[in-house]
């Protein structure tokens, strides 16, 4: 028997597994020119939201890397409905856009899939650059290096490979995980994601245990891929997609790992709760209809968190 219908029915198989869409938009800008989309400051512009957890991930690098008055970002409201994410809180001041679907549709007029952040747009040519948010993270470090200065690089040559091999079980389980088990049709299907998303998180506690960061003292973009699901974990995940075996806090160096992360200077000011749980709460109505939104839970992200001292 069919599963019922769900959030998502294009992405949701008939035994009621979540089936993510692969991102459409896979063009690479270049420092040395090598591309059709050189790098240029003021030349690209993001468009994301402060509720996507893969969004968001672009919106810490391009912060960490310092980039703000290089690449422009526009934030579309947090509501999507079936017209799509909406640019109705802040107005898209590049092309006057009133839905990020048009973007896509003047890149690529025959595209018929899911319209998602982040988009990566090329202002010169009026086309979309990219929409997968881990090849834009990797161009937000690599390839802007005249601007970045002084900054961290979050995917250095010594460490590539393992951290390619821990962003595989990270976002398998973890990153996508919570989705699996939100949006799954079927018990079946919803057992199958919560069963690995919570070995994992206990495998990343026990990591933590020894290590600051994933691999190290310095943070690289295995931890920011890793922190935007973390940080809407007890606010959304646990209760919303039914993530509920534990909350974050009961990890306790996944818990101070995450205030750690979220204290790093320019990051708290990327986090915005109101927009997260707007946006999971108001816009899944095949999982929450009411739209109701919780007030709580109440989490201290700037509490201390006794992880800067060495292990």
């Amino acid at each position: 028997m069919s599963s019922p219908q769900g959030q998502l029915p294009r992405e949701t198989s008939a035994r009621g597994e979540f089936k993510r869409q692969v991102s459409h938009f896979r063009n690479w800008i270049t420092a040395d020119g090598s591309s059709a989309h050189p790098a240029e400051a003021g030349r690209y512009h993001l468009y994301v939201s402060s509720a996507c957890p893969w969004a968001h991930r672009t919106i810490i690098a391009r912060t960490l890397k310092n980039l703000e008055s290089v690449i422009g970002m526009t934030i579309v409201d947090p509501l999507r409905d079936e017209k799509g994410w909406a640019f109705t809180d802040e107005p898209d001041p590049i092309n006057g856009f009133r839905f990020l679907s048009e973007a896509y549709a003047v890149t690529d007029p025959v595209f018929d899939g899911r319209v998602t952040v982040p988009v990566l747009w090329d202002k010169q040519l009026k086309v979309i650059v990219n929409n997968e948010s881990e090849e834009i993270l990797r161009m937000l470090n690599s390839e802007f290096g005249a601007w970045s200065g002084e900054s961290p690089d979050l995917f250095p040559e010594p460490l590539r490979g393992d951290i390619e091999a821990l962003n595989v079980r990270i976002y398998d389980t973890v990153n996508n995980g919570v989705y699996r088990a939100g949006f799954a049709t079927s018990q079946d299907a919803y057992e199958a994601a919560v069963i690995p998303l919570f070995e994992t998180l206990a495998w990343l506690d026990e990591r933590l245990a020894s290590e600051r960061y994933l691999f190290g003292d310095e943070h690289t973009e295995a931890d920011w891929r890793l922190f935007t699901t973390l940080v809407r974990f007890d606010p959304v995940y646990h209760g919303h997609f039914k993530c509920n075996l534990s909350r974050l806090i009961d990890f306790p160096n996944l818990w101070g790992y995450v205030r750690d992360l979220f204290q790093v200077p320019g990051v708290a000011e990327t986090v915005d709760f109101d927009h997260i749980k707007r946006h999971y709460y108001m816009t899944h109505r095949a999982i929450n209809p009411t739209g109701v939104v919780p007030l709580g839970p109440e989490l201290d992200f700037n509490a201390p968190h006794d992880r800067a001292g060495g292990f």
